[in-house]
């Protein structure tokens, strides 16, 4: 059951809030909790990385220098892009505008998309070349420690992604949701959205240089 807010026509409080400040506050903290159990998810391949690269330091470079350091770059300024968007969304709906918010979710939407496609194009480039592991073509390393690498960096790129399909979905839920409902908890939505997205951005700032970067 809600109640609508006094002062903001088509925004509702839920019962169990008194106020929608109460209400943002306790949606925050629910995502902020969200998050940290996600940091708490990718820091174990984070440490897995780091701890193996000690143990393995020859056979991680050489793997690193297999991968596609230009699509990795591009990736991470397309997702760097992407976090303006989402910023500016926030920053729109905040406003009132509900066109330049609109717009600036779309455009994340399409950087996401942008980002995955070249990610899918990276791993298809890796398959052709037997970097696979336990795919394809025989694995063409033969450093001790460089097939762990490779092990590593499609679980973590792969749950990565996962995460940002998620992202994409959501974005674009909201997205609707603000076009076809107007700003119905929307700026809630958004908010959270933003959250997310940027959580998503943090994770692949920490694995670009893990992954691309070592030994070069």
């Amino acid at each position: 059951m809600t109640r609508p807010l006094p002062g903001a026509e088509g925004v509702a409080v839920q019962e169990q809030y008194e106020s929608a400040d109460q209400q943002m506050s306790a949606n925050r903290l629910g995502m902020w909790v969200f998050l940290a159990s996600e940091v708490m998810l990718f820091g174990g391949f984070f440490l897995g990385f780091l701890v193996y690269r000690v143990m393995h330091p020859q056979g991680f470079e050489e793997a690193a220098s297999h991968t596609d350091l230009l699509i990795g770059t591009v990736n991470t300024v397309v997702l760097l892009t992407s976090s303006l968007t989402v910023a500016l969304a926030v920053t729109a709906v905040r406003h009132g505008r509900r066109g330049m918010g609109i717009g600036c979710l779309a455009a994340t939407v399409g950087l996401g998309a942008a980002f995955l496609a070249l990610k899918g194009y990276e791993y298809w480039k890796e398959y052709g070349e037997g970097l696979m592991p336990h795919a394809g073509k025989p694995f063409p390393l033969h450093e001790e420690g460089t097939m762990l690498f490779f092990n590593l960096y499609f679980a973590a790129t792969g749950l990565h992604a996962a995460h940002l399909t998620l992202g994409i979905v959501m974005m674009s839920t909201i997205a609707v949701l603000w076009a076809v409902r107007g700003t119905a908890r929307v700026p809630e939505l958004v908010e959270s959205g933003a959250l997310y997205w940027h959580l998503i951005d943090v994770i692949w700032i920490w694995l670009y240089p893990l992954i691309y970067l070592a030994g070069r």
